[in-house]
């Protein structure tokens, strides 16, 4: 019996060329900018061989193919084969990202919880996955985008502050971020979010506090 795609773990492309597409790890994917490679990454930063992701006894590992400018997961540079884990993220040159899903995180919609599947909105914080109305995005957000949704999901209902809301997205690179930065990623998130659903402002902004989620029920009642 063939396996469908959700019994194979995936790469999904986030920042950089590749944003939005998705590649099965059946037994292995090379990376890198040569037309030979199973994902080609079409920017001068990245090796003709750069990155070997591939099924190992121990799991799905990485391991950078002595490139010029580094394989990174979770921002550290990969200097022997890396066991990757579910959500893990993986930069090639600090150029494209991937997000990492293990295959029992790639659950369908009518395997969640009821709690989730009665919203509007809703949210696979693990598997990086979301759907409106039942319909789901399709390519998946970019990483900051899901990273922006996410805090608010956490918080539905709730006031979230602008500072907290650009560290939850930014990290460690939060300082310095302007909030015309933070508007134009707002902005991009409702213009994805209205692809679906132009209907319903989801992400409500309270002046002089914050950024609200509004996720009632499919209904349109709000509990």
């Amino acid at each position: 019996m063939t396996q469908n795609n959700k019994e194979y773990p995936l790469l999904i492309g986030q920042s950089g060329p590749l944003e939005g597409q998705r590649w099965m790890i059946k037994t292995e994917l090379r990376i890198g900018r040569d037309p030979d490679c199973d994902i080609v990454v079409p920017l001068r930063q990245v090796s003709r061989h750069h990155t070997r992701v591939f099924l190992s006894p121990d799991g799905i590992m990485v391991e950078d193919l002595g490139s010029k400018n580094g394989t990174y997961v979770n921002r550290k540079l990969v200097s022997s084969a890396t066991r990757l884990e579910d959500g893990d993220e993986l930069e090639i040159s600090l150029a494209q990202h991937f997000i990492f899903l293990s295959s029992d995180s790639t659950m369908p919609l009518d395997g969640l919880p009821f709690e989730f599947t009665k919203r509007r909105l809703r949210v696979d914080e693990r598997a990086r996955r979301v759907w409106i109305l039942d319909i789901e995005l399709d390519p998946p957000l970019s990483a900051s985008q899901f990273n922006l949704l996410q805090i608010l999901y956490e918080q539905t209902g709730e006031v979230v502050s602008r500072p907290s809301v650009i560290d939850a997205v930014w990290g460690e690179s939060a300082e310095g971020v302007s909030e015309q930065a933070l508007d134009a990623l707002i902005r991009r998130l409702r213009d994805r979010m209205a692809e679906i659903d132009p209907s319903w402002d989801y992400i409500v902004t309270v002046r002089g506090h914050g950024l609200r989620l509004d996720n009632p029920a499919e209904s349109g009642e709000i509990e």
